[in-house]
């Protein structure tokens, strides 16, 4: 016989709550799914029913979420998790075909969503010095100074290379301390020369900002690594995934604070600060330098269960089920489900404003 087709009507007779999935079609559906802006929200739709649960997955809703938020999630093409073993993942055609996969990859999202929307207070991001594209005495005025306080009676900055043509830039790159970071703003003081007659101070007319990560091979997964002194700073080897407008320096001795124009995900954790233009010509040489005392890269570093994995030709997603590769952290990464995921997001929580 038959099966005759039910109307909404019928289904309300009989006690059965209205789909709206069914009633409205796939993209009313999908417009209303995409309206929907806090992970809690996302995570709470997904543990309604079977039919919700794959539909959120099939649309990639949680991925559209982090894009909505920071557009850099765009570079990701793919997501890989770390602790499946390379049989696992070869082992059959279905193993992590269809839904699965994409219910994984909702997963990692999920938790990528609320790590990026949560609320933060900024602080300094930086874990290390990379390098500079001149330095006029090392070690005395090295890149690595930029990172202490300058004190007045004991001057401690990095010094560019003399240059006869002001219009020569430099360059200082950093590595931050997690391979994904939100990056606010950033604080630059130019060194006041104390020690020289008036008193001078040793600016750059222009700054700007470019973040993003290594290409392999030099790319580690545990830091920043480069073979030699001309690869530190060549544009050849690095992928800028953001670049910020040209800010103007003040000729001040203050800390300067350079905010983006929107909080930026930094992909790979690299930085690099150009400074163009030059504005004191020294009396003893005459060549014009640039000098710096203290840097800041303010934002938030995300968690560890996230890495940046580059290739040839794709930047990969890592999510780490463990920290085997941070050394000495026996805790474990929590893998959840929906409706785990639902709980642990269930306040509604919004990222702070820069």
């Amino acid at each position: 016989m038959e099966r005759r087709r039910e109307s909404p009507a019928m289904a309300r007779e009989e006690g059965r709550g209205l789909d709206f999935l069914e009633s409205l079609g796939p993209d009313i559906s999908a417009t209303v799914f995409s309206l929907l802006d806090d992970p809690a929200d996302l995570a709470r739709a997904t543990a309604v029913s079977r039919s919700w649960r794959r539909f959120v997955i099939a649309n990639q809703f949680s991925k559209i979420l982090c894009l909505w938020v920071y557009p850099e999630v765009s570079n990701f093409t793919r997501v890989e998790l770390s602790s499946i073993s390379s049989a696992h993942r070869n082992a059959g055609s279905s193993a992590f075909a269809g839904l699965e996969k994409l219910g994984r990859d909702h997963r990692v999202y999920m938790h990528l969503s609320h790590d990026l929307l949560s609320p933060y207070d900024p602080k300094d991001c930086i874990s290390c010095c990379v390098g500079a594209s001149s330095t006029d005495h090392l070690p005395e005025e090295a890149i690595e100074n930029t990172l202490e306080h300058d004190e007045e009676w004991r001057p401690s900055y990095w010094s560019s290379g003399g240059q006869k043509d002001p219009a020569v830039p430099e360059c200082l790159i950093y590595s931050l301390q997690s391979e994904l970071c939100l990056v606010d703003e950033i604080r630059i003081r130019p060194l006041k020369a104390f020690f020289r007659y008036g008193h001078p101070i040793y600016s750059a007319k222009h700054v700007r900002f470019r973040l993003g990560y290594l290409k392999p091979p030099h790319w580690s997964e545990t830091h920043v690594y480069v073979q030699s002194d001309a690869e530190l700073t060549d544009d050849s080897n690095y992928v800028w995934t953001y670049t910020s407008p040209e800010f103007p320096m003040l000729q001040e001795n203050v800390m300067q604070s350079f905010k983006l124009p929107h909080s930026v995900l930094c992909i790979g954790g690299v930085v690099k600060i150009e400074l163009l233009g030059r504005v004191h010509k020294d009396t003893f040489d005459g060549l014009y330098y640039i000098c710096v005392s203290h840097i800041q890269i303010v934002g938030k570093p995300l968690s560890e269960d996230f890495g940046v994995a580059p290739s040839k030709n794709d930047v990969v997603l890592s999510y780490y089920l463990d920290y085997r590769r941070f050394g000495g952290r026996s805790q474990q990464s929590t893998w959840l489900c929906d409706e785990d995921l639902a709980l642990r997001y269930g306040s509604r929580d919004r990222r702070t404003e820069p």
